[in-house]
């Protein structure tokens, strides 16, 4: 009994044991032939303890007040009553009785698991008391968790489609936490902002990357995406210091002198006529700002094909490839060795990491001949880059680790941004009054210039545009996290190396968190800002937690940047008998056959044409096609979509003013 003392002394609560004690609260006991502490403090059946944990610990369950079904026994007597009786030091009974050593609900798992080890030292009395303790922690425990909803349905209906757009329909169906299984693999798909919040920050050692790491370490090794445990942290100390404001500043220039280039190249094509493809234009806009942003070399991608640029790209298709691979047919070494395939990539990772390795060396040899003191902002004029940063800091790392490193920056930072202007541009070329607002303020702020910092913080109509384009097609779409340990996600029990998705699509276009969430309308961030959005993690287009995106200003600087230079500029309109719009998975979302569009130089304010606006159509799980038209996001059900699947994106053009109004 000195053992029961010592625990209760320690602070460890006798809550664990019959729930909430309080003074005068009675307990209902039987004799159950054993120890006479164990009959008086236990009760006549778990059903007590059972009931009143579940009041406190459960808050979608709510328990009668009464919650013995049988008559109280004539014995029963006041916990400090029973305790003084088993001869129990008075003060301590006192303390038990007056509720001091009660827990909050979310802590008596711990301390029931401390008081389990304290008895199980105290003897055969105390090891029995241990055994019965988590026998009930074990009933406890089943009885207050919920069965996760099991997705069912028609795999079929999944392939062939961005594996995102199912997933809305089964979270409609099912849930903001559910399991979806894939043959002999399940997954947990989350689109809960409490749950999100609970993996990405509140718990976030608890998870790894996962099967991410594991499909991306061919291209990015142990870089700052891939990366878990202590080589992340060590890696995110280096890397976060070099993307300090001045480097961001500096970077200004980098993004209107690359982005001038693409306005050379698109003022040629509105001269001669010529369609463009804008999703591979953005690509290669961004490609070269990358590379000269990162490790100081000009990619010129615009201009040229080179073997480099031909290399970065066939590796960067098939790290999207292997993303949504179902059968990793790369992972046999006979079948890659013959693959053709595999044969060409192998070929061109080959040659990028022959040009980083040569680039790491030759920046090497520069930082060493240089004598400039290096400072927290340090930059140097001549190569303000992040590599440069990285070895003047006379940061510790192998060529590998960096060489892994710059290539994580060098696709994180080339398809992500890509795939925001396509998206963007898309979205406006279907909302002419929106493309009219922000030109108007484009005109306002910049006039002939390129954006400087503060011009940038006048843009908050094109920056809303940006997040409202973020919104409706996050990159990517979702996110992956493997969980280290057992955790709790809401009222469901998650095991230890079970994978999860988090579907930032769902969070993005959720119905419970956005009022008219497939509109797309720039005034709604009037209302609040993008980071209110973020912390309560219904807007991550950038992650959340301490595995945020470290280079979420650098990115909507350059975005916003190309966007305002652009719109200043040029019209874009969808090209006539251009392909529809549709979407494809990779680790971003991109369009099956590209943007084809037209394109016109500005002459004067633009005219809102009252015909031919292209229409963003969606089909619903019904069938039903659902256009939505206008800044004000209208919907109009003009026709059923026998077969199309639910959640495609179809470019559809009206001529007829009435039906558009």
């Amino acid at each position: 009994m000195a053992s029961l003392s010592t625990a209760a002394a320690a602070g460890v609560s006798c809550s664990c044991i019959a729930g909430p004690l309080s003074p005068g609260m009675d307990l209902r006991c039987s004799n159950f032939n054993s120890i006479r502490l164990q009959n008086k403090l236990w009760g006549q059946n778990f059903k007590l303890v059972k009931r009143r944990s579940e009041s406190t610990t459960t808050k979608s369950r709510r328990v009668p007040a009464a919650v013995l079904d049988e008559k109280p026994s004539e014995s029963s007597k006041p916990v400090a009553s029973i305790l003084n009786s088993e001869g129990i030091d008075e003060e301590l009974a006192a303390r038990i009785a007056s509720g001091e050593f009660t827990a909050p609900a979310a802590q008596r798992n711990d301390q029931l698991v401390g008081l389990r080890k304290v008895l199980a030292n105290a003897g055969p009395p105390g090891r029995f008391l241990s055994l019965a303790l988590a026998n009930l922690e074990r009933r406890m425990n089943q009885a207050s968790l919920m069965t996760m909803p099991v997705a069912k349905g028609d795999a079929r209906k999944i392939v062939g489609q961005p594996f995102f757009v199912p997933l809305y329909t089964l979270f409609k169906t099912y849930g903001g936490v559910f399991r979806l299984s894939f043959g002999p693999k399940n997954f947990i798909i989350v689109s809960d902002p409490d749950v999100t919040k609970r993996i990405l920050k509140d718990n976030a050692k608890g998870y790894s990357k996962g099967i991410l790491a594991e499909i991306l370490e061919f291209v990015m090794g142990t870089g700052l995406i891939p990366a878990d445990g202590e080589i992340w942290k060590v890696r995110r100390r280096a890397i976060v210091p070099s993307l300090h404001m001045k480097y961001v500043m500096a970077m200004l220039g980098l993004f209107g002198e690359c982005t001038q280039r693409l306005c050379d190249k698109l003022h040629v094509a509105a001269s001669n006529g010529d369609d463009v493809e804008m999703e591979s234009l953005y690509s290669r806009l961004t490609l070269d700002v990358i590379g000269k942003a990162v490790f100081n070399y000009d990619f010129d991608s615009l201009s040229n094909d080179t073997g480099i640029v031909e290399a970065v790209y066939v590796t960067l298709r098939e790290a999207e490839d292997r993303s949504v691979g179902i059968v990793p047919y790369w992972k046999i070494p006979i079948l890659a060795a013959i693959d053709p395939r595999q044969q060409r990539v192998a070929k061109a990772l080959k040659l990028v990491n022959e040009t980083l390795d040569s680039l790491i060396d030759k920046c090497k040899k520069i930082v060493e001949e240089e004598d400039d003191e290096f400072t927290e902002d340090y930059i140097n004029e001549r190569d303000p880059s992040i590599l440069h940063f990285l070895l003047a800091s006379g940061d510790e790392v192998t060529s590998k680790q960096l060489r892994d490193d710059l290539m994580t920056m060098l696709i994180a930072g080339h398809e992500t941004s890509a795939a925001v202007l396509t998206w963007t541009t898309y979205l406006l070329s279907l909302n002419p009054p929106v493309t009219a607002k922000l030109q108007r303020e484009v005109d306002t702020v910049l006039g002939d210039r390129a954006p400087s910092i503060d011009d940038i913080k006048k843009l908050r109509y094109t920056t809303a545009i940006i997040n409202e384009s973020m919104r409706l097609y996050p990159q990517p779409p979702v996110l992956i996290r493997r969980a280290l340990e057992d955790d709790m996600l809401g009222q469901y029990l998650l095991r230890k190396g079970e994978d999860i998705f988090i579907s930032v699509w769902n969070l993005h276009r959720s119905p419970d968190l956005w009022e008219d969430p497939d509109a797309f309308r720039p005034e709604r961030w009037d209302t609040f800002s993008a980071a209110e959005a973020s912390q309560a993690f219904r807007f991550i287009p950038f992650g959340g937690g301490p595995r945020k995106c470290v280079g979420d200003v650098f990115a909507t600087f350059e975005v916003v940047t190309a966007l305002a230079m652009l719109a200043r500029r040029f019209d874009f309109q969808i090209a006539a008998g251009a392909p529809p719009v549709l979407m494809t998975t990779g680790a971003t979302i991109h369009t099956t056959n590209g943007l084809h569009m037209t394109v016109t130089q500005r002459t004067r304010a633009p005219v809102i044409p009252m015909t031919d606006i292209p229409s963003l159509t969606t089909v619903d799980e019904n069938g039903v096609i659902k256009t939505y038209r206008g800044s004000d996001g209208s919907i109009s059900v003009v026709g059923s979509a026998s077969k199309a699947s639910p959640g495609q994106v179809v470019t559809q053009t009206s001529s007829n003013p009435q039906e558009q109004r």
